[in-house]
């Protein structure tokens, strides 16, 4: 069973060209690894603030941030309608021909077209991120959490805060 999955607003995705990328020298398809799907089980635009512990994650900063969580994902209070409305599709990717781009992120790449082999509609995003191990938080303002998240010892991804409300 495959790992990698492509998550998108669009449902009529029956194959994936490589485009260029800010991240990458050369244009790719984007996939992600099970282990960070919560990260992506928002609308594209939605600002996060995601973390969870690896081995270098002190105590104190298990305690403090995620507590009895496994794996945060946090939002602004402004995006809970539009999240819960939202329908997303998730697209299961094959294995070959990604390779792994950046194993903390869980991102994988590949610079050959990409043929999904399963696609899913994801209805209740709420729920969707809950069974995948994380818990949705809700916030005022993400930019607080954002700036001690960076000064933790937690792994996190923070996505989209371009679009977050203003400090």
């Amino acid at each position: 069973m495959s790992e990698l999955f492509h998550v998108s607003d669009k449902g009529d995705i029956a194959r994936f060209d490589p485009r260029p990328s800010d991240y990458t020298d050369h244009p790719v398809v984007w996939a992600i690894h099970r282990a960070r799907l919560p990260n992506y089980l928002l609308p594209r635009d939605c600002p996060r603030v995601t973390f969870y512990a690896n081995e270098k994650t002190s105590r104190a900063d298990r305690e403090r941030f995620l507590g009895e969580n496994r794996i945060v994902v946090a939002v602004e209070e402004a995006w809970l309608e539009r999240i819960a409305a939202e329908n997303l599709f998730l697209y299961t990717m094959p294995q070959a021909p990604f390779a792994l781009h950046d194993a903390t992120a869980g991102y994988w790449v590949s610079r050959e077209p990409v043929t999904p082999v399963y696609r899913d509609v994801l209805t209740g995003l709420p729920d969707a991120i809950a069974a995948h191990g994380a818990t949705l938080k809700a916030l005022p303002s993400l930019w607080a959490l954002r700036d001690a998240v960076l000064a933790s010892t937690l792994q996190y991804s923070i996505i989209r805060m371009r679009n977050a409300q203003g400090r």
